[in-house]
């Protein structure tokens, strides 16, 4: 097999041991590797997501089994699934020496065609996943700007009452979810480039994060404001570029709203 140039020979290691594992379940089909690993920007710090193809038939006695399947993989310490991020098929565990994530995503054969990205195969039986990935290209989620404005300035309004009240800590992560869902993704996808959060912004969009810093707080009043308002400025400038029907009239309404309800 070819790994890709960037993978750490920790990472690789671990691989080796979890493709000569899973092979031997005769449930599994094919196992393939996306994120980092399908782009080769691994580094030390990266985990592995990995996609475990199953065949239809067995899914549910897989998926009862998971954890025991991911427990015979030598140095595991400790594993969860991921209802928190929406996905119940998930397996994130943790092994050692090396203190390496590994997300396991357990899928029947044929919903191994909806991925994000050119997922890598590692392992398979009689070309079955090569020819699932085939049936579809690989899409990325992309941010829906009519979505946002829907929902943007009910938003302004919400950040207005946690100041407003003294909320400040609840004001602080609002504002985090703001350049997570909004202002990264939204400049992402105009730069062209996977809207993949806040990650790597600092990098792929250097001029663009110097102006995300500003939305940044401190828990307080004064801060806080001023972050919203930098938070305000750059979806204005960013929904200039998008084709959006804009609700000028919450936007009149929130912003003012917003300025009395945090005056001092």
């Amino acid at each position: 097999m070819k790994y890709p140039k960037s993978l750490p020979e920790t990472h690789k290691q671990l691989l080796e041991k979890v493709i000569s594992t899973l092979q031997q379940d005769p449930r599994i089909v094919g196992i393939g590797a996306s994120g980092s690993y399908a782009s080769d920007t691994l580094d030390k710090y990266s985990d592995l997501d990995l996609v475990i193809a199953i065949q239809p038939e067995s899914f549910e006695s897989v998926m009862a089994e998971r954890f025991d399947i991911v427990d015979s993989i030598e140095g595991k310490v400790a594993a969860f699934t991921g209802e928190h991020v929406g996905e119940p098929r998930l397996i994130i565990a943790l092994y050692a020496p090396h203190a390496i994530h590994v997300d396991f995503k357990f899928v029947s054969l044929p919903d191994a065609a909806a991925r994000v990205d050119d997922t890598k195969v590692l392992w398979e039986k009689d070309q079955l996943l090569t020819n699932t990935f085939q049936t579809a290209e690989p899409r990325y989620p992309q941010p829906d700007p009519q979505w946002i404005e829907n929902r943007f300035w009910i938003w302004t309004h919400y950040a207005a009452t946690k100041i407003a009240r003294g909320e400040y800590f609840e004001a602080l992560e609002f504002l985090s979810f703001l350049r997570t869902v909004v202002l990264s993704p939204l400049a992402l996808k105009q730069a062209g480039l996977t809207p993949s959060g806040v990650r790597k912004v600092e990098t792929r969009l250097p001029e663009f994060s110097k102006k995300l810093e500003l939305t940044v707080a401190e828990p307080n009043k004064a801060s806080l404001k001023a972050a919203i308002k930098q938070t305000i400025a750059l979806y204005l400038a960013l929904r200039e570029n998008e084709p959006v029907q804009k609700n000028l009239q919450a936007q009149a309404l929130c912003i003012s709203y917003f300025d009395q309800e945090t005056s001092e």
